[in-house]
């Protein structure tokens, strides 16, 4: 609960959160020695709740805890492709699902297009509607599509905006140095949380949710019952994360982290990363090559998405037929309304070989 009762799960967590942000060169402003720093929460749904929560602490001047301040005040912006986590998240802060514009994407890239957001803004500021928070994707959770945060999150401050990135998925990718375009316009986000459960090897929860300025999250969520003070929170020399989350208790969730970094080092979690993004690479070079698939999108990192030609239902019988053999699993989506089947590659003993068994299934499963 405090760092009075666990000062090491409390030191251990920050120390590995500032391994990460360097390991994954996250802007400065993210780590333990300025006014921001990190936290491990549950997952990214958690991590976007506490954004939006912190939010509208800065928004209302403090006021967020008073019943009916956020309601029809305020709106969030993200795009259609991004987790529905965002719109959960709208919900349980008390804005209400009115408040959440989908913000139009580009018919190719399925990336949230900058000149919708303004005009989104635009008619909310018009009609007397503060704009609260934006939440570009780093690697969306159907298509792996990549939000231009640069061009969004300028938008959004020049609003008085939040801006929280998530990037639950593909922010660890940038432990490889020529991944590291998926960072660009980091230094102008207020938040950013990415899951090294999903992707770095490490076992679930864990979600890095980082904050370039802690100041808005530690108010909205702070409240000091007697019970809880002791001489080192009141020191303010010391971090108390029950004020970084929204439960009061807490796991020893960096544990696990420091060790996955410790054993795998920097060059060992690279090569993990860098061997899923070729596996992917080298199944969408097999999906072009075949005439009776297409690409949906262009391929991100390690997840491609693509379907048959032959159409709509083809495409979802295909996914039955395969998904009922016992082999293997796939997910899918819907983009522009049509399903889309997904690869996505990530488990730790995946090779090679069960990529290539993977797409010889799908071929001779084709009707």
């Amino acid at each position: 609960m405090l760092w009075a009762t666990s000062p090491a799960a409390t030191e251990l967590e920050t120390h590995v959160l500032d391994w990460l942000a360097e390991l994954l060169d996250l802007p400065a402003v993210f780590r333990s020695d300025g006014a921001g720093g990190g936290v491990i929460q549950s997952t990214a749904s958690d991590a976007v709740l506490c954004a939006v929560i912190a939010a509208l602490h800065r928004a209302s001047g403090g006021r967020s805890e008073q019943a009916g301040v956020a309601a029809g005040r305020y709106a969030m912006y993200t795009s259609g492709q991004t987790h529905s986590s965002v719109e959960k998240a709208c919900r349980l802060a008390g804005l209400g699902t009115d408040s959440l514009r989908k913000i139009d994407v580009d018919p190719v890239t399925l990336a949230a297009r900058p000149d919708d957001l303004q005009r989104l803004i635009d008619a909310d500021v018009a009609a007397g509607i503060q704009p609260l928070i934006v939440v570009p994707s780093v690697g969306a959770t159907g298509t792996g599509a990549v939000d231009p945060v640069r061009e969004l999150a300028t938008i959004a401050r020049a609003a008085g905006a939040w801006v929280h990135v998530d990037a639950a998925w593909a922010g660890v990718a940038t432990v490889a140095p020529e991944l590291r375009y998926l960072n660009d316009g980091l230094e102008l986000v207020d938040s950013y949380a990415t899951n090294p459960h999903k992707w770095l090897l490490t076992n679930f929860d864990c979600d890095a949710f980082y904050v370039a300025d802690r100041a808005a999250l530690i108010g909205a969520m702070s409240i000091l019952p007697e019970y809880l003070r002791n001489a080192a929170t009141e020191s303010g020399a010391v971090i108390d994360y029950r004020d970084w989350q929204v439960p009061l208790g807490r796991r020893f969730r960096a544990l696990k982290l420091w060790a996955v970094i410790r054993w795998y080092g920097a060059d060992g979690l690279r090569a993990h990363i860098r061997g899923h993004v070729a596996l992917a690479q080298e199944f969408a070079a097999w999906v072009r090559a075949d005439d009776r698939f297409e690409l949906v999108a262009p391929p991100q990192l390690a997840l491609v998405t693509f379907r048959l030609r032959a159409g709509d239902d083809a495409t979802l019988a295909l996914m039955n037929r395969v998904n009922g053999t016992g082999r293997m699993y796939l997910t899918h989506t819907a983009v522009h309304g049509r399903p889309v089947l997904r690869m996505a590659i990530g488990a730790v003993l995946t090779e090679r070989r069960h990529v290539e068994q993977a797409w010889q299934l799908l071929r001779s499963s084709v009707a």
